[in-house]
């Protein structure tokens, strides 16, 4: 039965779906495994290592958790998942185990956010499920990754901004930006909720106010400043001194990024890389379409119902998204989008608009993402990119 249009006035206080959730979730992440398990038949492109869950950036991750920041190019790795990775003593099921329940909560913190923001237990059910549907669900549901954290720490967070807790938020974000770098952009939410929506309300703005977006904002900036204080006092304090020591902002992070991985504005675009512009055109189409969509409309000061999408509400989701995906396009290695996008619930916002005003293109998303999904699986166990 195709759903409402009016489905966002309708029931808000049903019962939530709990239940189903968890079902499918457990559901998604067994047959995750299973593939993952019967493509060890396939012959392994790099016999680096056998295990199954140590591919790619997990092989730094794990050496860091246990020898420290040894070489250079370390320190593109923020030190929040190796932190975890030692804790438990160098076994990789423990924080499997750990990021399988954080991820758990994850989906029901995104029904929880998107009824927020949708107003419709509907249209929060069906984006609740599609975030069963990730791009990379290796990284997301099994691999000791940054992303099943990062996720879960960022919904967290922007479901205490929309509840307006603030202090909430910004302890939610700093622990998210341990995992990534890009986690001090989160800032934005507070500074949306305290400054930028009274602003536009025509609200007046206290002191107090302006000085509590300062605290509170800054502190998801903390891991950044901190990791790269670290380096600066082991490659600086004593000649000879690295060659980024003497820049006039003397980061390690975009120092090893562009020498060690080439990014960097338009570094990335060349004919080569093609092949990796093309896997992640749907999610930064779909979250840039929807985006564009929403913010034309954002400024209305209602919306009709049947309009969910179109919620005020949805604006800092959605310049957040934008800013990100024009990170990834122009400046950063564009397939991370496939191990990203799960941060950012616009995604699957996108994907439920999709399914609901522009049904083909809905279940072309969904096709993509069940095929491309196996497709990355399988890729992962083999040891071939992108991952």
């Amino acid at each position: 039965m195709p759903m409402s249009k009016a489905s966002p006035t309708a029931r808000p206080h049903s019962r939530p779906p709990y239940t189903l959730l968890l079902l499918l979730i457990l559901i998604s992440r067994l047959i995750t495994a299973s593939l993952l398990f019967l493509a060890q038949l396939f012959p392994l492109f790099d016999a680096a290592t056998s295990h199954i869950l140590l591919r790619w950036d997990a092989l730094h991750f794990l050496h860091i958790a246990r020898s420290g920041y040894v070489y250079e190019h370390e320190w593109a790795f923020f030190p929040g998942l190796p932190l975890i990775l030692s804790l438990f003593s160098d076994s990789l099921l423990a924080p499997t185990l750990f990021s399988l329940a954080i991820s758990f909560d994850t989906t029901l913190t995104m029904y929880s956010l998107s009824l927020h923001h949708l107003g419709s237990p509907a249209l929060a059910r069906l984006a609740a499920v599609l975030t069963l549907l990730p791009s990379s669900p290796v990284t997301l549901f099994l691999a000791p990754y940054t992303e099943p954290f990062f996720t879960y720490l960022s919904y967290k967070g922007m479901l205490y901004c929309a509840k307006s807790h603030y202090l909430s938020a910004a302890i939610y974000f700093s622990l998210a930006a341990t995992f990534r770098s890009n986690g001090f952009l989160l800032s934005g939410f507070i500074i949306w909720g305290l400054l930028v929506e009274p602003f536009l309300q025509r609200k007046q703005i206290y002191f107090s106010s302006i000085l509590t977006c300062i605290i509170l904002s800054a502190l998801p900036f903390t891991p950044f400043i901190a990791h790269n204080y670290a380096a600066y006092s082991a490659f600086c304090s004593s000649a000879p001194l690295a060659s980024w020591c003497t820049r006039r902002l003397p980061f390690i992070y975009s120092y090893v990024q562009g020498r060690y991985w080439n990014s960097g504005l338009f570094r990335y675009w060349t004919l080569q890389q093609i092949p990796n512009f093309l896997i992640a055109a749907p999610p930064l189409l779909a979250i840039s379409f929807f985006c564009i969509h929403h913010l034309r409309y954002w400024l209305k000061p209602t919306v009709a119902p049947g309009q969910a999408f179109l919620s005020a509400s949805i604006a800092p989701h959605a310049i957040h998204a934008l800013i990100m995906c024009a990170i990834l396009l122009f400046a950063s290695h564009t397939q991370i989008v496939l191990r990203l996008a799960s941060s950012m619930p616009v995604t699957y916002w996108a994907a439920a608009w999709l399914l609901v005003e522009h049904p083909k293109g809905g279940r072309a998303w969904v096709a993509w993402s069940l095929i491309w999904g196996a497709l990355s699986t399988i890729l992962w166990a083999v040891f071939l990119p992108p991952a």
